[in-house]
C-alpha cells in the first residue's frame, strides 16, 4: 500500500503544481469598435454575443502558482504567461509554493528510502529505512495538505488590490472559484499521508515464537535454546531472522 500510494501521491501533487487551474473565473468583456485582436479572432472562430452595436466575448480566466491563462469561450484563443503583478508578490502565494517544493522533495527522498527499505528483492526488509522513508511521505503529505488549505481559504483574496478590488480592472465582473488543479492536489496529498502511514507500520517489529519454559526469550524455529520446540519432531526448521 506505501509503494503504490505514495509514487501515485507524487505524480498528483506534481500534476497539480505545473497545472495553471488553481483558481478559475469568468468575465463578460463588451467590445465596441473594431480593430481588437481578441474581437477579430473570435468572429473568425464564431464566437460572441451581440448585443446592439457592442459584442460580449465570455473570457475564461484561470492562475495556477507559476502560470495564469486567459482564453476565450468556445475557441481555441488561448494565451498563458508566467504569474506576474500583486499575485506573484502576494505572500500566501509565494508560502504555498514552497510549501508545495518542499512537499515534493521530502516526498522523492522518501519513496526512494522506502525502496531501499522494503527491499522486495530479498528476504529481510530494512524496517527503520522503510519507516523513514514512510515519516518523510507523511511529512510531505502534511506540507502539501498546508499549502493547499492556505490557497483555498485566501483563493479570492490573493493578488487583490484593496483599491481596486481585483488584481486586474480589465475585469471588474470576474468571479473567481476552485478548480481541478486543487482537486489533484488534495487527492495526492491525502494519498501521501495514507502510504506513508503504511510505511510507519514497518516500525513494528514481527512478533516471534517464544519459549514455554522462558518466556522472557524469543525463539526462532532455526534456533535450538527451547528443548520444548526442539523436542518436536514435527517442528520444520527453517533460516528465519526474527
Amino acid at each position: 500500500m506505501g509503494i503504490v500510494f505514495a509514487p501515485l501521491g507524487l505524480v498528483l501533487v506534481f500534476t497539480a503544481a505545473i497545472t495553471p487551474q488553481w483558481r478559475e473565473g469568468q468575465a463578460r468583456l463588451n467590445i465596441g469598435g473594431t480593430g481588437s485582436l481578441l474581437r477579430s479572432g473570435a468572429k473568425g472562430q464564431g464566437v460572441g454575443v451581440r448585443s446592439g452595436s457592442v459584442e460580449a466575448l465570455l473570457l475564461l480566466r484561470s492562475d495556477g502558482l507559476w502560470e495564469s491563462c486567459l482564453q476565450v469561450e468556445q475557441s481555441e484563443l488561448k494565451q498563458c504567461w508566467p504569474i506576474a503583478g500583486p499575485y506573484q508578490r502576494d505572500a500566501r502565494v509565494r508560502l504555498v509554493q514552497g510549501l508545495v517544493l518542499t512537499s515534493l522533495f521530502l516526498c522523492g527522498i522518501g519513496i526512494v528510502l522506502a525502496c531501499i527499505g522494503v527491499r522486495c528483492w530479498t528476504d529481510l526488509p530494512l524496517r527503520r529505512v522503510a519507516a523513514s522513508g514512510g515519516l518523510l511521505v507523511v511529512t510531505a503529505g502534511l506540507l502539501s495538505l498546508t499549502g493547499l488549505g492556505v490557497y483555498t481559504h485566501n483563493l479570492r483574496r490573493l493578488g487583490v488590490d484593496p483599491s481596486q478590488g481585483l488584481n486586474n480592472p480589465k475585469f471588474p465582473q470576474l468571479s473567481l472559484s476552485p478548480a481541478g488543479s486543487l482537486y489533484f492536489g488534495w487527492l495526492g496529498s491525502c494519498l501521501q499521508v495514507l502510504g506513508g502511514g503504511a510505511l510507519l507500520f514497518s516500525f513494528k517489529r514481527p512478533r516471534c515464537p517464544t519459549c514455554p519454559s522462558r518466556q522472557e526469550q524469543a525463539v526462532c524455529p532455526a534456533c535450538h535454546s527451547c528443548p520444548e520446540m526442539t523436542s518436536k519432531t514435527d517442528v520444520d526448521v527453517y533460516e528465519v531472522s526474527c
